[in-house]
């Protein structure tokens, strides 16, 4: 503000006016910068904060957020999280906030009367269109509206994920579409004719549909008949390795820029010889995004996402044949069965008294059951697995019996030393897990 300047205060405030009237910061968000025009979006916003404010103030400064999700607490969204430091100075420059709508600042009403809260504390008022100008948060009517509206927040969002599972499963199932994301090693991504969408068709966007890659397929039918012929995972990626045939991410790099690995390991042999699309059918839902959301629909409430493995019935596939298939039904079906944990000799289940609880001293990894001549034991690898040849600087593996182990416990506690077998197996915790954890590694 210039010297000299007249000031003008509003009634029952403390904050200092100029004669134009209040001053306003407008704060502006999108959730995603790919595909929404933030520009125009922008100019929305700003239009419609200034329909608020007309013949009251006008607009001094932004704070714009783009590819920000309002789940996003507003300390971690950058341009919300510059207002409230801006808020905090006494020469900050605005008296008021304005938002296009709700939505388009806060996730629910309780983090909009936190933040609403916090920036009268610094004498900055929130002016929202619902409100049709300031909130008051002494107003039990205004805090009931924020209580509507964030509700009316947390139920759009429900919503739109459940409208959004409705349509890909639909698109899945009935018209066999790629729905997006990298292709199955072994296939490769090409034009798939106009949009089903005629609008998206008028806009000259394109659909995507898989067909094979004729150096990356002829592995992954080896990859099946290696695992018909009885072979293990780890004998396929240790042959694959020797072989040196690249590995899916060295293979298409471009599309596999956050993966560092350049062999071939377990888990990707296993991912190969699971993936049902490799018998030319489209499936969707393999895997879903658990929010673990404390209030459905509230992020703010969330641990975090994580994905989860759904159960094959929860599986969307598509009936008919979509792409060229690498592999039979029979085939897939057969190698499948191949890959169900195999019984012991005997039929007899082996059991582990202390699975996940011994850690190796010299690499610090948990040591893995091993089962050898009859018995229950232990050992670890320091990270070698039978898929790639073993160093020759690496530290020799450590082996422990289990009864030697149970000798020592027992030496060391031996408030252990009258417990039965069975007690020991439920007191060291794997009676809910008798099966040899190491075996799916072993050849």
């Amino acid at each position: 503000m210039r010297s000299g300047q007249p000031v003008l205060r509003a009634r029952g405030r403390g904050r200092p006016l100029t004669r134009g009237g209040w001053r306003f910061a407008f704060y502006g968000r999108i959730s995603t910068a790919e595909y929404q025009d933030p520009v125009s979006s922008r100019a929305w916003q700003v239009e419609a904060a200034q329909r608020v404010v007309a013949g009251r103030g006008r607009l001094v400064v932004e704070f714009f957020d783009p590819g920000a999700s309002r789940s996003l607490p507003w300390h971690k969204r950058p341009g919300a999280a510059a207002l409230l430091a801006a808020a905090a100075e006494p020469d900050r420059g605005f008296d008021a906030v304005v938002v296009a709508e709700f939505e388009r600042a806060f996730a629910g009403g309780g983090e909009a009367g936190r933040v609403i809260e916090q920036l009268q504390a610094f004498g900055v008022q929130v002016w929202l269109p619902e409100a049709e100008g300031p909130v008051d948060l002494s107003n039990s009517d205004h805090r009931a509206l924020l209580m509507m509206l964030g509700h009316q927040s947390q139920r759009e969002v429900l919503r739109t994920r459940f409208r959004v599972r409705a349509a890909m499963t639909a698109q899945v199932r009935e018209q066999g579409r790629h729905l997006g994301g990298r292709p199955p090693y072994g296939y490769r991504l090409v034009d798939g004719g106009p949009h089903s969408n005629a609008v998206q068709a008028s806009w000259g966007r394109r659909q995507h549909r898989l067909a094979v890659d004729s150096v990356a397929a002829e592995h992954v039918r080896w990859i099946f008949a290696r695992r018909l012929d009885g072979w293990s995972t780890a004998g396929i990626a240790r042959a694959l390795n020797e072989r040196r045939v690249p590995s899916p991410g060295t293979h298409d790099r471009a599309r596999n820029p956050h993966r560092e690995g350049t062999v071939w390991t377990l888990r990707t042999v296993a991912a190969i010889l699971a993936n049902p699309r490799y018998t030319g059918r489209q499936v969707w839902n393999r895997q879903f995004t658990d929010h673990r959301e404390a209030v459905p629909g509230d992020r703010r409430t969330s641990l975090g996402p994580v994905r989860v493995w759904n159960p094959r019935t929860d599986w969307v596939i598509c009936p008919e044949r979509t792409h060229p298939a690498l592999v039979s039904d029979e085939d897939f079906t057969e190698a499948q069965e191949i890959t169900a944990r195999a019984i012991p000799e005997g039929g007899q289940q082996r059991r582990y008294a202390l699975t996940g609880l011994l850690v190796c001293a010299v690499c610090g990894r948990r040591m893995s059951g091993h089962w050898v001549n009859g018995r229950a034991g232990y050992r670890c690898r320091h990270g070698h697995t039978s898929a790639q040849p073993a160093s020759e600087d690496a530290p020799r593996w450590v082996y422990r019996s289990e009864v030697r182990l149970v000798e020592d416990l027992i030496a060391a506690n031996a408030e252990l030393a009258g417990l039965a077998d069975l007690e020991l197996l439920t007191l060291c915790g794997s009676e809910a897990a008798p099966a040899d954890e190491g075996a799916a590694e072993f050849e």
